[in-house]
């Protein structure tokens, strides 16, 4: 293990990570709330905390093996995680315990979206945007952007890569070299983030809004800047804009690398894929059920009505953005309960959203067809096919590893939540909406996690790591195997 490369490169995305913090101090400025303080001391003190961690160790620069990128990213989440608490202690507006700084901050940098804020309407805009800013940073990750910019990582940008880019597949880069792969991610990202902004601005949300609905949006995240969600606006326009980039964002990023590669537009590269095909055929049935139900229960008064709420919340709950523009909760007890469970499946592999990623719910699909097929010819011969291409079963194995481990972590954090004495339905969508990455739960957890107890809260922010690292990035690291020579 190398250690001291580790702590050198540890230092230097710590000291990246500070200069976000002049982005909020410079709202701070242009609106004159006053709230600018806290992130100019926040900023000296990474800056410092950082550069102490690299001039030490800045001539040590080794190869890094996989299992030294795994310690880099869990490492680096969690101070990350931590070091972004530190505005929201040091902040008078809002006034927030530790415990709910730290749940906001790993809430916001794992694209969760669960907040314990109540009031934002009322907030320093600086804070609005911090809370939306460090979303946007998590959403394709801050180790993905440190790869792209970052020359001095050098050799150990793959093992970066492969730790933090979610899916079954981690070996698949779309450039030669990972740098470029890494760059090409955030200049797609950074385009559909323009290009959400922009929509917003045109559809009538004040600039503020616009970029700050984007961020959260693109990174699909959920936050939002009103405590009406994007209910606040009242506009079937803003949900349909809301709705087209959330499915876009939830997209393999690959697929779009490719759909516009070369300079030219291959839209059909999208229905070739079979991941892409299965994520729009769930999102039709999801709203088709969704839309059926609030009919027959005539939970509004027009089709319209329905037809624009059933969409939204459909895209919004399953794509795990947690956006709201209604209180779900209240609908019948059955859609909230079916769009909890379609959060478990999430967006596709290689994109910002959460949950288990469609391809790895597809592959269990498949083999569960397989084994159907075998019970009935024993000796016959099947291989799984993903796009007409045979999957290797080191692929399918790990693909039940993970659905196997994602339902261990599950349980446990879920009996956890029951012994700090919170009731059966909160606590389990409330692990729900932490490992899975979206935000509104059920229950005590339906608007906001500020009521929940301080233990509960803690338990939710070691659920929320696990989904953002996809579960075997942080469990591996408890593993004796790991630390071994």
């Amino acid at each position: 293990m190398q250690f001291r490369s580790i702590i050198r490169i540890v230092g230097l995305l710590l000291a990246l990570f500070s200069v976000t913090m002049l982005a909020p101090a410079l709202v701070a400025f242009i609106y004159r709330d006053g709230a600018g303080f806290p992130f100019v001391v926040t900023f000296f003190l990474l800056f410092t905390g950082g550069a102490s961690l690299w001039l030490p160790n800045r001539h040590h620069r080794r190869e890094l093996k996989a299992r030294d990128g795994f310690l880099i990213v869990v490492l680096f989440w969690t101070v990350i995680g931590s070091a972004g608490a530190l505005p929201f202690i040091l902040s008078k507006t809002p006034d927030l315990s530790i415990t709910d700084s730290f749940f906001e901050s790993f809430s916001a940098l794992t694209t969760t979206g669960a907040t314990v804020i109540v009031g934002l309407d009322d907030l320093p805009k600086a804070v609005l945007f911090y809370r939306q800013l460090l979303q946007w940073f998590g959403g394709m990750g801050i180790i993905v952007l440190a790869v792209a910019i970052l020359p001095v990582l050098g050799i150990g940008g793959m093992q970066l890569y492969r730790a933090e880019i979610p899916g079954p597949v981690k070996d698949s880069k779309m450039t030669p070299r990972i740098a470029e792969t890494a760059k090409a991610l955030w200049y797609i990202y950074l385009a559909l983030t323009i290009s959400c902004a922009a929509a917003f601005w045109l559809a009538g949300m004040s600039v503020f809004d616009a970029i700050a609905h984007s961020f959260s949006t693109v990174a699909i995240g959920g936050f939002s800047t009103h405590d009406a969600s994007m209910g606040y606006f009242n506009s079937p326009t803003i949900n349909m804009i809301t709705v087209v980039f959330l499915l876009i964002s939830a997209c393999n990023f690959s697929l779009h690398f490719a759909a516009f590669a070369n300079g030219g537009i291959h839209l059909r590269t999208y229905w070739r894929d079979p991941e892409f095909r299965a994520f729009f055929g769930a999102q039709f049935i999801l709203f088709a059920i969704c839309f059926a139900m609030l009919l027959q229960h005539h939970s509004y008064d027009s089709y319209n009505d329905a037809f624009d709420q059933a969409l939204f919340q459909t895209v919004s709950i399953s794509t795990t953005a947690g956006f709201t523009t209604t209180g779900f909760s209240d609908w019948p007890l059955f859609l909230p309960v079916l769009l909890l469970f379609s959060s478990f499946v999430g967006g596709c592999a290689g994109s910002t959203g959460g949950g288990m990623k469609v391809i790895r719910m597809l592959l269990l699909f498949l083999q569960g067809v397989r084994e159907l097929k075998r019970l009935i010819h024993p000796r016959a011969i099947y291989t799984i096919k993903v796009g007409n291409k045979a999957l290797p079963q080191r692929v399918v194995d790990a693909v039940w590893g993970f659905f196997s481990a994602y339902a261990l972590v599950f349980v446990v954090c879920m009996l956890a939540l029951i012994a700090t004495g919170i009731d059966e339905l909160t606590a389990f969508s409330a692990v729900a909406a932490t490992l899975n990455n979206l935000g509104p739960g059920l229950g005590e957890v339906a608007v906001h996690f500020g009521d929940i107890n301080s233990s509960a809260k803690w338990v939710l922010i070691i659920s929320m790591l696990f989904g953002r690292l996809e579960v075997f990035t942080l469990l591996v690291l408890f593993t004796p195997t790991f630390w071994r020579n």
